[in-house]
C-alpha cells in the first residue's frame, strides 16, 4: 500500500498537538524505567524510531543513554530539538529521515518504536524488522515495539469524537476524529480534521497484530519474540490465558520485546 500520507499526517498533527504534548512527562520516565529493566545495566546506546517530539529520547538521555531519535517529520523534530539542554549525562541527537534509508553509525543496545509499528504493509514491517536485526541492533540487544491491538481498535470502529481547544494546556485547534476498522485486513484508520475545515482530512492507517500474528510476521526476519508486556507488566505466554480477556482489551497497544533469533532468551 502507498505510504505517501505518512509525512503529511504526522507533520500536520504534530503542528496541532506539539505545544501541548512535547514536554517530558511521567509516561516517558516510565518507559525509560522499563527500558532499563529489560535492556539490562550494560545498555548504553538507544535508537528511537518515530521519536516524534523527542520526549522519551530526552528522558532516556537524562538517565545516561546515548540517544539517537529518527523521525520523518521536520515539524515534530523542531519540538524535539528543544530538549537538547536536557541530555546530560547522556547524549541526544535527532535525524530527520525515513526509517528505510537511515544508516546507523554503530549498532544500538536498545531500539524503541512507540506508537507507530504497522504503518504500511506486512512486507514493509518485515523490511523494518530485518533492518533492526541486520543493521541496527547490537549483539545481545533488545527492541521494544508498541503493537496496535486489534481487539481494542475493532471495538472503537465507527466512533466519532471532538477535541475542543484548550489554550491553557497548549491545544489551540478544534478538531474532529473518526475511527474505522477493517476486520479483514486488520487495519485501523484514524481520521482527523479541523472543525472549520471538514473537507481537509488527515488519516493514518495502521496494521494491527495479536501476539500470535506477530509470531508469524517475525519468521525469517532475524528477530524473535522474547516477551509480551501489557500495562507495563509481562504476560506469561506459556500459560493458558483463556478467560483473561482483560490482557488485551484494556489498552490500544501492547509491547513486544524482540531479540536476535539466534540469541538465548532472558
Amino acid at each position: 500500500m502507498t505510504m505517501d500520507w505518512v509525512e503529511n499526517f504526522y507533520s500536520t498533527t504534530g503542528r496541532w498537538w506539539g505545544r501541548a504534548e512535547s514536554a517530558v512527562t511521567s509516561r516517558d520516565h516510565q518507559r525509560v524505567a522499563l527500558i532499563r529493566k529489560i535492556g539490562g545495566p550494560g545498555a548504553s546506546t538507544l535508537l528511537e524510531l518515530g521519536c516524534g517530539y523527542g520526549n522519551t529520547c530526552a528522558a532516556a538521555a537524562a538517565s545516561g543513554f546515548q540517544v539517537t531519535g529518527v523521525d520523518i517529520s521536520s515539524g515534530r523534530l523542531d519540538f524535539a530539538r528543544t530538549h537538547a539542554d536536557a541530555a546530560e549525562p547522556g547524549t541526544l541527537r535527532f535525524v530527520c529521515q525515513d526509517f528505510y534509508s537511515f544508516t546507523a553509525q554503530a549498532p544500538f543496545d536498545v531500539i524503541c518504536y512507540f506508537n507507530g509499528f504497522g504503518v504500511g504493509s506486512d512486507t514493509d514491517q518485515r523490511t523494518l524488522l530485518r533492518l533492526i536485526s541486520q543493521q541496527w541492533l547490537a549483539p545481545g540487544g533488545v527492541a521494544l515495539i508498541d503493537i496496535a491491538n486489534p481487539l481494542v481498535w475493532a471495538s472503537w470502529a465507527g466512533q466519532d469524537d471532538t477535541r475542543s481547544p484548550d489554550p491553557d494546556r497548549g491545544y489551540r485547534h478544534h478538531l474532529g476524529e473518526h475511527i474505522d476498522f477493517d476486520s479483514v485486513a486488520f487495519r485501523f484508520t484514524d481520521t482527523w480534521w479541523e472543525r472549520d475545515e471538514p473537507e481537509r482530512r488527515y488519516s493514518q492507517s495502521v496494521r494491527c497484530y495479536s501476539p500470535a500474528d506477530l509470531l508469524l510476521l517475525l519468521e525469517g526476519t532475524g528477530v524473535r519474540l522474547r516477551a509480551v508486556y501489557t500495562g507495563g507488566e509481562p504476560v506469561d505466554r506459556d500459560a493458558d490465558q483463556a478467560g483473561r480477556a482483560d490482557l488485551l482489551t484494556r489498552r490500544h497497544e501492547w509491547l513486544a520485546v524482540l531479540e536476535a533469533a539466534d540469541q538465548a532468551g532472558g
